[in-house]
């Protein structure tokens, strides 16, 4: 074979490659469009009727730490807060830490244990399956028939478990709310991660609820009934989303979820981009690996096809990354091949109907926009979209590294996100015991790809293709952002 055939072939090669990412990106977007559409018409059918209870169940409330000494305090004050009988709430602090947060929970536990309150601290001698282990362990010793559940970074409201408790009927198997912010405008990266969670928590989850289609629990915030658990087989931890993984398994079993858009559970979001990153690696990595698992299980069931299809596109939500990050590495070469091969130029302008995928992934965050931000929710919405889109692409090769991890069974350990107990500008970040800021290889690769996005602005010039102009600005600024924002860190390390 001669030079000319290989150039030819992997000239080809590209080609098929862009074009597949560019096709599940645009069937992704057209999914999040449908799901849009779920949600206007779920929103027009609301009911504003609320259920009653003749007589409140026994709950038991499982809050799952690891050295969380900065929120561990608040979080088990605002539950032994809750507006509910005490003689039939349990609150179990499963408390798995190796530091002074276990000190500060037996304190805790000590002193609203005097109050009368049915709390106690419940530790493992071995932290076997992680936060998985964990909720099987306290589970098997749990007093309630429900079970609701509270990461570390949560401050749920009083009157959560009366406002959730009522709605569960004979074929309900979890009441999920939305998440709350405490600290929304801190900074610009938490109103970014603010932004995106509230699309998920508002068009997403009402969309997929009202299709009929599978949601998610979302890991907390959530109140499971206790038989529903056991019949699904109980927490896995072979998944870094147990969560997800159960709430598929719960729901090929036969249960429903509802989810409550209504009622809202606050939590703090990340301050650094070290956690954020943290975060995002543990949801798509485990996201991965739960659509793997269970991929066979979701085509081989009972449930109607567009339910399959919606279930496909949701347990494969974060392999968009490797997409866009595939898309976006061959679009400066695909700049060249289209440069020497002026006879393609219908090819790359049938990548037009792709604008269509844009607009969908455009209209899917207006609408959340328009829901959470009453006022002037237009200027917010053009403040923040295009600088979340920007960053999304900016973060693409960390989260796509983390999806291949998982479609390919690469194993980790569960890494929980550092929480710092910032509520505000005023609560200035100057370091946090559990954040130990470097320069990972990853991080270097993210400079490299903003300058290798600088160079293809430069080849967009010097071949007069306007084409992608936006598109490789975009990924530089995105890439330059993440890369900025994972090394400032570093003064506090």
């Amino acid at each position: 074979m001669d030079n000319f055939q290989v150039f030819i072939g992997v000239e080809l090669v590209v080609i098929i490659l862009y074009c597949v990412s560019l096709l599940f990106i645009f069937l992704f977007s057209l999914g999040q469009l449908h799901l849009t559409w779920h949600y206007l018409k779920a929103k027009k059918d609301q009911s504003s009727q609320q259920p009653s209870i003749d007589e409140l169940p026994h709950v038991t409330v499982q809050l799952p730490v690891y050295n969380e000494k900065y929120v561990v305090n608040r979080l088990i004050n605002a539950v032994c807060n809750f507006d509910y009988p005490t003689d039939k709430l349990e609150i179990q602090v499963l408390d798995d830490s190796t530091d002074e947060t276990v000190d500060i929970v037996k304190e805790q536990v000590e002193h609203w244990s005097s109050k009368g309150i049915d709390i106690k601290q419940v530790r493992r001698k071995e932290r076997e399956g992680f936060k998985a282990g964990a909720l099987a362990y306290g589970l098997n010793i749990a007093k309630g028939e429900y079970i609701a559940i509270f990461d570390a970074d949560f401050l749920p409201k009083k009157s959560f478990l009366l406002k959730t408790v009522p709605h569960f009927s004979k074929e309900i198997g979890l009441i999920q709310t939305r998440w709350g912010h405490i600290n929304k405008d801190y900074s610009l990266l938490t109103q970014l991660q603010a932004f995106g969670l509230d699309a998920h928590f508002s068009v997403e989850q009402t969309g997929r609820s009202h299709a009929g289609s599978f949601i998610n629990f979302n890991g907390t915030g959530g109140v499971w009934r206790k038989t529903c658990i056991e019949e699904a087989g109980g927490w896995s931890a072979d998944t870094l989303t147990e969560d997800l993984d159960l709430s598929y398994r719960a729901q090929m079993k036969g249960w429903k979820f509802k989810y409550l858009e209504d009622c809202v559970a606050p939590a703090e979001l990340p301050v650094i981009m070290p956690a954020i990153k943290s975060q995002q690696y543990r949801w798509n990595k485990g996201a991965a690996e739960t659509a793997r698992k269970n991929l066979f299980k979701v085509l081989s069931s009972k449930i109607q096809f567009s339910s399959k299809l919606h279930a496909i596109f949701h347990l494969f939500n974060s392999s968009v990354f490797v997409c866009l990050l595939l898309a976006s590495i061959l679009s400066i070469p695909m700049l060249f091949i289209k440069d020497a091969n002026p006879e393609l130029t219908l090819l790359f302008d049938l990548g037009s109907i792709f604008l269509i995928g844009f607009f969908s992934i455009a209209f899917f965050y207006w609408t959340a926009t328009k829901r959470m931000y009453k006022k002037k929710p237009g200027r917010y919405y053009f403040k923040i979209f295009p600088v979340f889109l920007t960053v999304s692409m900016g973060l693409s090769l960390h989260n796509g590294i983390a999806v291949l991890e998982g479609l390919f069974g690469f194993k980790s350990p569960f890494i929980r996100t550092p929480k710092f107990n910032i509520k505000s500008k005023k609560d200035k970040w100057q370091g946090n015991q559990y954040i130990k800021p470097k320069i990972s290889f990853l991080t270097i690769m993210e400079g490299l790809l903003c300058l290798y996005f600088i160079f293809g602005i430069g080849v967009g010039v010097y071949l007069h293709d306007w084409g992608l102009m936006i598109f490789h600005v975009m990924l530089a600024l995105g890439f330059a952002s993440v890369f900025y924002h994972s090394v400032k860190p570093l003064k506090y390390g």
